[in-house]
């Protein structure tokens, strides 16, 4: 699958610090690997909407907005029930973001392992604000960079108000450490069902690279470690919530039951049907 990077992508011009695309499609993409690179406002309006980084993952409808960090990530888009799917993006770069910290003087929070994206719901002043956006983007060019950074500004101030600082801080901040990053990759993705080949792109490495570093790690092959905390997590599942096989072998990351009974065997010696008697 080939890798989309963003803003570059969509032909607009670069070199601006805010920037804005009405972006529609009217097909859906499934898991694509996006490489972002600046900070973007998702303003969804048709559609939904899957994002997962290598530390968090966010699922939104039309009712809400994400605001994601750059860097790489896995993308779904679905389409709404008349086939549509459209978003207004806002593309911010790191030096217009550490301005607005630098000027409002906020307080940096203790919390330091932060998630790379956080959906926010519609309000009218929001739903007011994506439509100024709009409307900006029939003016000239020049007359829109001018506005645009206004605009960012805008929609800054008002989401600290109502949700204070915290989430800039998430935006700026980077974990530049390989293993630390590598290390939350996999631990948040354990029941993901990501393929390794998506696992090396949010770590930023190739399916090779990434099998050495994870061999290293964890003393086993990727798929035998995943596979064991698939069926760890089925194991509670059967144990604790008392659910029977059929309701979550593909929960659990196997395409059909036949299989996971016979992994699950593999393991504790027992079905999963013997282990409920």
């Amino acid at each position: 699958m080939k890798t989309i990077t963003l803003p570059d992508a969509l032909n607009i011009e670069n070199g601006h610090p805010v920037q804005i695309f009405d972006y529609h499609s009217s097909r859906e993409m499934s898991r694509q690997q996006i490489v972002l690179n600046q900070n973007t406002i998702s303003f969804l309006i048709e559609g939904k909407k899957e994002v997962l980084f290598n530390n968090s993952a966010l699922s939104i409808d039309h009712s809400k907005f994400i605001i994601m960090r750059n860097g790489h990530c896995l993308m779904t888009e679905r389409l709404s029930e008349v086939n549509n799917y459209r978003s207004l993006l806002l593309f911010f770069n790191n030096e217009s973001l550490a301005r607005f910290i630098r000027d409002g003087g906020f307080s940096k929070p203790l919390q330091s392992d932060n998630p790379s994206v956080f959906s926010f719901k519609y309000d009218e002043f929001i739903l007011r604000f994506v439509q100024s956006l709009l409307d900006i983007a029939m003016l000239s060019e020049d007359t829109q960079h001018r506005l645009l950074e206004i605009k960012f500004r805008e929609i800054m101030w008002y989401l600290v108000e109502l949700y204070g600082p915290d989430f800039l801080y998430a935006l700026v901040e980077k974990n530049d450490d390989v293993t630390q990053r590598f290390i939350r990759t996999v631990e948040s993705n354990q029941l993901s069902r990501l393929t390794l080949k998506e696992l090396a792109f949010l770590c930023n490495m190739s399916t090779s690279t990434f099998k050495r570093e994870f061999e290293k790690h964890y003393a086993e092959s990727p798929i035998k470690w995943f596979q064991n905390k698939r069926l760890e997590h089925a194991h509670y599942l059967l144990q604790h919530q008392q659910k029977i096989s059929s309701e979550i072998y593909v929960e659990v990351g196997y395409e059909n039951l036949s299989s996971f009974i016979h992994a699950y065997k593999a393991k504790y010696g027992v079905t999963p049907k013997q282990h409920h008697k």
